[in-house]
């Protein structure tokens, strides 16, 4: 395989530092393995951290800044962070307002995250956490006790941070935070397997001209596998499943999130199909978001996301961000 990477063991050292030159509005520790808003700690502001396995960029580290995260923590290629990593994070990052940790639901984190928390609250810092388990395809995975946390992250990450960016508590931001992973269901297909650096091939194996439908972002296997679909079949299926566990009542954002080997051309087609589906549902959209966001190297495919949201939650939605993954109003 062909990759544009000098050798797989220095592969996130080496995007850290091209992230570094390219967003001086960040602090990128390469060596701890940190990255931070450079007016951190705000004060009288939550602190919103993340973190998780490189490989799904712009996953967590593109969504520091204004209005989002105050610190990600990236580990290697689907790797979860380790503790230090965290608490060195916490430590940067709070004004004495609480921190928040947001976490996938996938073992490592989970584990890791926790173990922080307690490390942090030693340090006399208010820690709250978030879990989010919006994937609707599985129950259990590899990587995962319940539901595996996928595109809903970039929706609590957002509207958590406008929540934080506001000055509300720590306990009113947890809750938010909460909600919104609750209003959110997900469901993931793929077209092709995806390669990591230490592996130099693909990390499994889909025959050409067949798909699996509920993929996870590190390539677990999903509901099942068949003969490759349309646009619109697989927009039919996967906003089916999203659907038959959850019934909005309030509009819905949309996220058509590539999964990091699939055309925006693509995309935008299936967005159609996805519109199309919902429309037919009687489901109303209040904003729709396309692109690669929770990514998984370079696999094709691409995965669909609903966040049910109230006035609240769309105003939070809507306020200002400034990170190198999502902008606007600024």
């Amino acid at each position: 395989m062909k990759m544009l990477i000098n050798v797989a063991e220095s592969v996130v050292a080496d995007a850290l530092r091209g992230m570094a030159a390219a967003h001086p509005e960040l602090v990128v520790d390469v060596e701890q393995r940190v990255i931070v808003r450079r007016d951190a700690p705000v004060a009288g502001k939550v602190a919103l951290i993340s973190g998780g396995g490189s490989g799904h960029e712009p996953l967590h580290g593109g969504f520091v800044g204004p209005g989002m995260l105050s610190a990600a923590c990236p580990g290697e290629v689907f790797t979860s962070p380790v503790p230090d990593q965290m608490v060195r994070a916490a430590a940067a990052v709070d004004s004495g307002a609480g921190v928040l940790f947001i976490v996938k639901n996938y073992t490592g984190d989970v584990l890791n995250f926790d173990m922080a928390a307690e490390l942090a609250e030693d340090e006399g810092i208010q820690v709250a956490k978030v879990l989010v388990n919006d994937d609707v395809a599985v129950t259990d995975s590899l990587y995962t006790a319940g539901r595996r946390g996928t595109g809903a992250t970039l929706f609590v990450e957002k509207i958590a941070g406008a929540a934080a960016d506001e000055g509300q508590p720590l306990e009113r931001v947890e809750a938010i935070g909460r909600q919104v992973n609750e209003n959110s269901r997900s469901f993931g297909v793929a077209l092709s397997a995806c390669t990591t650096p230490a592996k130099g091939s693909p990390t499994f194996d889909l025959p050409p001209g067949e798909l699996e439908l509920g993929i996870g972002i590190h390539g677990e296997p999903g509901r099942e596998r068949r003969a490759m679909m349309t646009s619109g079949e697989i927009a039919d299926f996967a906003v089916g499943a999203i659907l038959e566990d959850m019934t909005p009542r309030n509009p819905v954002l949309v996220l058509v999130n590539g999964m990091g080997g699939t055309p925006l051309l693509e995309l935008y087609g299936f967005n159609a199909e996805v519109q199309r589906v919902l429309a037919e549902r009687g489901v109303a959209v209040a904003h729709t978001l396309v692109g690669n966001y929770v990514t998984s190297l370079d696999m094709a495919g691409a995965s669909v996301t609903l966040c049910q949201v109230d006035e609240e939650l769309l105003r939070l939605w809507n306020a200002p961000v400034k990170t190198p993954g999502l902008r606007w109003g600024m």
